[in-house]
């Protein structure tokens, strides 16, 4: 069976995933898609590895019943806690996730090899980003800062407010030496504008996003599952608040997102 014409399934606590989306379906247009976010119960990033793990799983097989070719992880969070979990649960499919090409994006963009990471609680704690890093720029000095107050305001939609910024300038307190950011939370990417205002101009800010979508096309393209095809479909699945889901998911697409492709799915 030929599975190229087969959708891309795509998983996230919630909104921050669509901003890896935007850059998937901007990498490769003629691909489909299957987006799922898991609003009922996010953030993951303040819940034990365990469970998100838990909540992983879950939304892995609602996407694969949905018959996917490839699943990418576009949430740091569920990618520390279960990329290999996933990996071996589904053996015959490529899982990808976000933090690998994450990381190699912001060691290609440092020079100095002094980095900030703004993560979730839970992704920091993992030290993925860092191992990452370090087994590439073994003197890398990394500094990081658990930011998960920045998951809700986007979830909010409050991204370039007074509260966003005062936020923003309270994270960012002390960065002084570093020359890359890493944005380590699929959330983040839409401060980019408010945090462009905010940062030394020297300083470059690197998200997972556009390397992640290089790295799928790589990766269908080895798998020979790179879809020809003209046609292509968009499909949005949550499992709770549609209407928020629409509101603020535009803010992320950076387009309008008609409430119709919508669909609300069951998590459990």
């Amino acid at each position: 069976m030929d599975k190229s014409p087969l959708a891309i399934g795509v998983f996230d606590s919630g909104m921050g995933g669509l901003s890896v989306l935007r850059a998937l379906h901007k990498a490769l247009p003629h691909e489909s898609f299957i987006y799922l976010g898991d609003t009922a119960r996010l953030p993951y990033g303040t819940k034990s590895p365990d469970t998100v793990q838990q909540y992983a799983v879950q939304m892995a097989r609602i996407l694969v019943e949905c018959r996917i070719k490839a699943l990418v992880i576009a949430c740091n969070t569920a990618t520390t806690a279960a990329l290999p979990h996933l990996r071996t649960m589904l053996p015959d499919m490529p899982v990808l996730g976000v933090v690998s090409p994450g990381a190699a994006a912001a060691v290609a963009a440092t020079q100095n090899r002094r980095l900030m990471v703004l993560a979730t609680e839970t992704t920091i704690a993992s030290q993925a980003y860092q191992r990452l890093i370090n087994a590439q720029i073994p003197d890398a000095i990394i500094s990081s800062r658990a930011c998960s107050v920045l998951v809700a305001l986007a979830e909010e939609g409050m991204v370039d407010n007074t509260i966003a910024r005062a936020a923003l300038q309270h994270y960012l307190s002390d960065i002084v030496d570093e020359d890359t950011l890493l944005l380590g939370c699929t959330h983040f990417p839409v401060f980019k504008s408010l945090l462009s205002t905010l940062l030394p101009q020297h300083v470059r800010i690197v998200d997972s996003a556009e390397a992640t979508a290089t790295a799928l096309q790589t990766l269908l393209l080895k798998e020979g599952l790179l879809n020809t095809a003209i046609s292509h479909s968009m499909r949005y699945l949550v499992t709770d608040s549609v209407n928020r889901f629409q509101k603020v998911g535009e803010i992320f697409l950076g387009e309008p997102l008609n409430l119709s492709d919508i669909e609300l799915v069951n998590a459990c």
